[in-house]
């Protein structure tokens, strides 16, 4: 097994959860696997109607650190007002909708999460020639969700949880008030259970309708599974001076990835 790290950071996130064409486009909190794994088969050229592909991502196990949370926004999306109803938005039926489509779309704002994919290491190695050299370009959820970069910080993490909490920086928009701070507090996301004597408060469960199981527009279809939250208190320096953040990224995916 072998793992890849990537920081998923940006002006805005978007990470659907429930809704699809709606009017309202939620964001869960966190980056979903759906998303992931989306992200993953753009890179590798596979099409949404491939359904058949998916089966490549199954093994994978992801862990999220949250560095920054983000902050909730609504843009309120307005498509095809004033226009001539055969130029409006079409509808499933083949005609034109006739009028502006409105939809409030959320997003994350100013958010930093850190991602660790864990899997067979010939799955590990194609998934980072993949993100090197993408086909169809990674985004943050939604295509205009461009992210930072670095975005591939390891390419074969041999113990990824140990990387997330000792080495891997950490982003933060406030450094510790004091200077006898020596941990932060982060949370966590694991696709399993907290192994005994790990580092951190007790852990509560979420369940996330997210496994893709079809991405073909005509039948997108999703299956469920647990998530496992924890708070661990993590190294101060992982945070360091903010205006060595950037630096400190650069060498730190330069050594890895």
């Amino acid at each position: 097994m072998s793992a890849l790290i990537l920081r998923l950071a940006g002006p805005l996130q978007s990470w659907g959860e429930r809704s699809a064409f709606a009017p309202v486009r939620d964001t869960a909190p966190f980056p979903t696997r759906s998303a992931l794994t989306g992200m993953f088969a753009a890179a590798e050229g596979i099409s949404r109607d491939d359904t058949g592909a998916l089966h490549r991502y199954r093994p994978l196990q992801f862990t999220v650190r949250i560095d920054r949370p983000g902050v909730p926004l609504i843009d309120y999306h307005t498509a095809g007002g004033g226009r001539p109803t055969s130029r409006t938005a079409a509808t499933s039926g083949g005609s034109n909708k006739g009028a502006a489509v409105i939809t409030r779309r959320h997003y994350l704002a100013d958010a930093v999460f850190v991602v660790a994919v864990s899997g067979p290491e010939p799955t590990i190695d194609r998934l980072a020639r993949a993100l090197r050299r993408p086909c169809w370009a990674p985004y943050l959820g939604r295509r205009s969700c461009v992210p930072d970069e670095p975005l591939l910080l390891h390419a074969r993490a041999a113990d990824p949880e140990t990387e997330l909490r000792t080495r891997v920086p950490l982003s933060r928009t406030r450094q510790p008030t004091s200077s006898g701070t020596t941990t932060l507090a982060v949370p966590f996301l694991y696709e399993h259970p907290p192994t005994d004597g790990q580092p951190g408060a007790e852990a509560d469960t979420v369940s996330v309708n997210d496994i893709p199981l079809s991405f073909s527009p005509q039948a997108r279809a999703y299956g469920s599974r647990t998530l496992h939250r924890t708070t661990e208190q993590l190294p101060a320096a992982l945070a360091g001076p903010q205006h060595t953040l950037l630096p400190r990224l650069i060498d730190y995916a330069r050594d890895h990835a």
